[in-house]
């Protein structure tokens, strides 16, 4: 189970981060919302059999791996919130990251049109980067810290740079030191 997780979302990685910057044909990205749709398939069978596939049952690598499989389930709302439900618990229970689920909650609240609560979700306007509609934004750097996000001006300015970064080959990525961030977002 782990190694389908880590595989399915590891495949994605790269052609998403491409997507990010706007450089993938319809076909493409066709393709990417079909992988999205099978892997919340397979994450619907998991949470279902299993709960959340949190770090004692399939390790770092496979938690974090479902996490951004809940996250890309865009198409399956029913995935989307069964996830991050049972990803919550988890991360009361100590055993899935509290941040992870903050990103997971708030694209289920944009998905439900609803104003997001920690700002981790970004859209590209005329202007750049623009925060997703954020519900109270004048307490919105207190409930990010909350759950160990840092404040929303440092992670729009760390998300830019990050997209305006050339894309790594995979011979430098393997060069690169181990990285303990697993945020997807801002």
């Amino acid at each position: 189970m782990q190694r389908e997780l880590i595989a399915r979302a590891t495949a994605a990685g790269p052609r998403w981060q491409s997507l990010a910057r706007m450089q993938l044909s319809e076909q493409e990205i066709g393709m990417g919302r079909h992988a999205d749709h099978a892997n919340a398939g397979v994450l619907r069978r998991i949470i279902g059999e299993h709960g959340w596939p949190d770090v004692p049952l399939v390790g770092q690598d496979g938690a974090t791996a479902a996490w951004q499989i809940a996250l890309r389930a865009d198409s399956d709302a029913f995935v989307q919130r069964a996830a991050a439900r049972a990803m919550y618990a988890a991360g009361q229970r100590g055993t899935a990251s509290v941040r992870q689920w903050a990103h997971l909650h708030d694209r289920c609240l944009l998905n439900a049109e609803l104003p997001q609560l920690f700002g981790t979700q970004y859209l590209r306007g005329a202007d750049g980067l623009e925060l997703e509609p954020v519900r109270d934004p004048d307490t919105l750097d207190t409930r990010r810290a909350e759950v160990g996000l840092p404040p929303a001006a440092d992670a729009l300015r760390d998300l830019r740079l990050r997209l305006a970064a050339a894309p790594r080959t995979p011979a430098q990525k393997h060069d690169a030191p181990p990285t303990t961030s697993f945020t997807g977002s801002a």
